[in-house]
């Protein structure tokens, strides 16, 4: 299943998706609201404004209880520490130390594993 957007230039579907399950989005919030209603984690990777838009407001949907709280894993702590200071914004008083709480960082594709079965108490 792919969630595409259309834009002027350098998205196109993924090859591996089945065409028919191919979905072409016009709208970021549409196609948003369609991945956050299905999810039941999100893996954030390094990247640049779209990342962070779409990273941003999921934790302003789970922080404010539009959406329910899934596991927000951020791969690479290093990338994330060095452009978001998180313990700066909640020492700032803009998030509070609970907002710190709805994502963790994790580095493997078995460490995201891990935390997402603990989440919901399944084992692995």
């Amino acid at each position: 299943v792919g969630l595409n957007i259309v834009l002027p230039h350098e998205q196109a579907p993924n090859l591996f998706v089945t065409p028919r399950l191919s979905f072409q989005f016009h709208y970021f919030a549409l196609r948003k609201m369609h991945f956050l209603l299905r999810a039941r984690a999100v893996a954030v990777f390094p990247g640049g404004f779209g990342t962070f838009d779409e990273f941003f407001e999921l934790l302003t949907l789970v922080q404010t209880g539009k959406i329910k709280k899934m596991p927000i894993l951020l791969f690479g702590r290093e990338f994330w520490n060095r452009v978001v200071n998180f313990e700066e914004l909640m020492l700032e008083g803009v998030i509070s130390p609970r907002d710190l709480e709805l994502f963790q960082f994790v580095e493997t594709a078995e460490e995201a594993w891990n935390a997402i079965c603990d989440f919901y108490e399944v084992s692995n």
